[in-house]
């Protein structure tokens, strides 16, 4: 890396302060006169029809001021009431019927909690239980209930098939990938090794729970104020919803209590947007803890894993993983696409297949969680690669090493890898360990251990990011992204990087909290993007502030702005900087006042070649990749089976 000033540097968060002396806003700390507050009635059944909703008592209940059924939006006119990032198979409130437990049936606006929790008391539901399934294995069989007859395309991801196959199904998206000659690779093997690996649902858990404040403002305009980690998209999809231009839809967020997935695209946001428009009053919506996880988990996925081993090489892997995404497709035709063609691992394989499958169950809708799909994968892959090199007397090391693609080989998909540092990963984990270094298997009655895991992850591709960077007068700077700050640090690093191209302190910068009227388009919060696009939006942008900078600076002095260098607030020619002016007074000399501005607007966009739908192959699938390595020493109590890890060790091949 070059020499920087600010970028790779040390820095107190810039968000900090503001936390641990409670001065940041969340959406649930926000106040507004007249606010109303929303309680759900949830579905008892994983599966019924619903046959008669009697409202009436609950909407005549003091202090209630909506109650609303999917049957009521679904009778709005110009009102879609389906929505979903990959397909449109979520109603907003169940119509006709109700698909998981916890699927939302009736919401009841209130002047206070308490009083739309009494109000849904008196709301009566009558239902007819239907035939449900609650296993992946049970959902495929061709005599089980189908859970949706039909599925709406998106308008988000052009490139997401409909059913497949073809015809009434639970598998609601089937990514496949085919490479070589698998069949014989397996006729001609040494060894075969067969496993399957199971990862159970879970939930996501962030501190602060999803939260949605929805208003009409002086305009009209319907005005969000959401706890999501992609304003941008929620934005899209309300203006989709509701048919209404993007411009009549403005989506604020403040920090966020923590996202890891759960809060990418929208959840609550079209539910309170629409109470809002109803009642013309300000909306708010937290959900419990226990509505939570019953609005978004992470997948429970199955993984058959097989392999073939001749002349001790890998020489045919057949991945088959079947992914339980709940009552809704949510975002997981995408995980199930984009973690599912790294099933085979980041190994030189001649022959891979892979069958990837995302599938409708009778249960909460999963989604998108930290890694996009692919943990549970390297869980997978990297045990069978212990089994294997245990039976074939390999150490683990020296068989990951064996495998390991080198940097421009082609992935299975055929696109080449570049800048994947996956041996140094490997190597730099093992060193760091001691792996070589002979140690006591037991210290003490407590059996001790080494191990070491290798994995991939792609970046999302194709993806966009703006930024606008505004110089003011008196050196300070204005960052306006909509990368959203949940406490993994975006804040900090976007000023880092606006910092050390216009050569200011790391202090001077102010970056603006996402709001769509404001800050420009990203695709999202998540995926490890932000820091790489964001990142790059943010630098071009600044770039042009400071060429303009320079522009007005070399006309003054008489050089040209190749010679110039920006530090510390000033602009000097490089090597002597006493011939140099301060941002203040370079702004005196381009515009001859201080009352002005400079800004730079830039969008980082990366592009994807699509995958042929029968092989998976695809020249370019990805922008970049994320190799990485993981060692680890622990030690088991034999008595009581307390594991303790004694240490760890990770390499990532984080690029230049």
């Amino acid at each position: 890396m070059p020499d920087t000033l600010v970028v790779g540097k040390s820095a107190n968060r810039a968000d900090a302060a503001k936390k641990v002396t409670g001065q940041v806003l969340y959406v649930g700390n926000i106040e507004m006169p007249g606010m109303l507050h929303v309680a759900v009635l949830r579905s008892p059944h994983p599966h019924a029809r619903i046959t008669r909703i009697e409202k009436s008592r609950a909407e005549s209940h003091k202090g209630v001021v909506a109650v609303l059924t999917g049957s009521d939006v679904a009778a709005m006119p110009g009102v879609d009431p389906y929505f979903g990032p990959a397909f449109r198979d979520q109603p907003i409130l169940a119509i006709d019927r109700v698909l998981h437990v916890g699927d939302p049936v009736v919401a009841v606006a209130a002047q206070d909690l308490r009083t739309a929790q009494d109000a849904l008391e008196l709301v009566e539901v009558d239902y007819e239980p239907l035939p449900a399934v609650l296993d992946v294995f049970e959902a495929i069989r061709p005599e089980s209930p189908v859970i949706h007859d039909e599925i709406r395309p998106a308008r988000s991801f052009a490139d997401l098939a409909h059913l497949r196959p073809a015809g009434k199904s639970n598998i609601c998206y089937h990514y496949k990938l085919r490479k070589g000659d698998v069949d014989k690779a397996f006729s001609e093997a040494d060894r075969i090794f067969a496993d399957t690996f199971s990862s159970p649902p879970s939930q996501h858990v962030p501190m602060e729970t999803h939260v949605t404040l929805a208003f009409l403002d002086e305009n009209q305009r319907l005005n969000l104020w959401s706890a999501t980690q992609s304003p941008s998209f929620v934005r899209t999809e309300l203006a989709n919803i509701l048919g209404l231009p993007l411009n009549r839809i403005r989506v604020r967020v403040p920090y966020l209590g923590g996202g890891y997935g759960a809060k990418v695209y929208a959840k609550l946001e079209p539910l309170v947007a629409i109470l809002a428009l109803i009642t013309r009053r300000p909306v708010r919506y937290s959900l419990s803890r226990e509505e939570e996880f019953q609005t978004i988990t992470k997948h429970g996925v199955v993984f058959h894993l097989k392999t073939a081993v001749k002349d001790g090489l890998i020489t045919g892997r057949e991945c088959r993983v079947y992914w339980d995404t709940g009552a809704y497709a949510e975002i997981g035709p995408r995980i199930v696409h984009k973690s599912g063609y790294t099933s085979a691992g980041p190994y030189r394989i001649p022959n891979v297949s892979i069958d990837s499958y995302c599938i409708y169950t009778n249960k909460p809708p999963a989604g998108a969680f930290r890694g996009f799909g692919v943990p549970p994968l390297v869980w997978a892959y990297e045990s069978q690669m212990d089994m294997i090199a245990r039976a074939l007397r390999v150490d683990p090391v020296e068989f990951r090493m064996r495998h390991a693609l080198d940097e421009g080989e082609p992935f299975d998909t055929g696109t080449p890898v570049r800048a994947f540092g996956l041996k140094a990963c490997i190597r730099e984990a093992a060193n760091a360990i001691g792996w070589s270094t002979p140690r006591a298997k037991t210290v003490a009655g407590k059996p001790r251990g080494k191990g070491i895991a290798a994995g991939v992850k792609a970046v999302l591709t194709p993806s966009i990011s703006g930024a606008i960077v505004i110089m003011n007068a008196d050196g300070s700077v204005n960052v306006l992204s909509s990368t959203v700050e949940m406490g993994q640090g975006s804040e900090t690093t976007m000023a880092q990087i606006a910092a050390e191209e216009l050569g200011v302190g790391f202090d001077k910068v102010h970056i603006v909290q996402p709001d769509t009227d404001v800050t420009p388009y990203d695709t999202i919060t998540a995926g490890s993007r932000s820091t790489y696009h964001m990142g790059n939006a943010v630098r071009m942008a600044a770039a042009k502030v400071r060429m303009e900078l320079f522009a007005a600076v070399a006309a003054k002095l008489e050089v040209s702005p190749d010679d110039l260098v920006a530090r510390d607030g000033r602009i000097f020619v490089g090597g002597f900087e006493e011939r140099g002016m301060t941002v203040p007074q370079a702004f005196l000399a381009k515009f001859g006042s201080l009352g002005t501005t400079i800004t730079g607007e830039a969008v980082c966009q990366t592009s994807a070649i699509p995958m042929d739908p029968e092989t998976g192959l695809s020249e370019k699938c990805t922008e970049y990749w994320f190799p990485s390595a993981t060692a680890a020493e622990v030690e088991v109590d034999p008595e009581t089976g307390k594991v303790r890890v004694l240490s760890l060790y990770s390499a990532g091949d984080a690029g230049t």
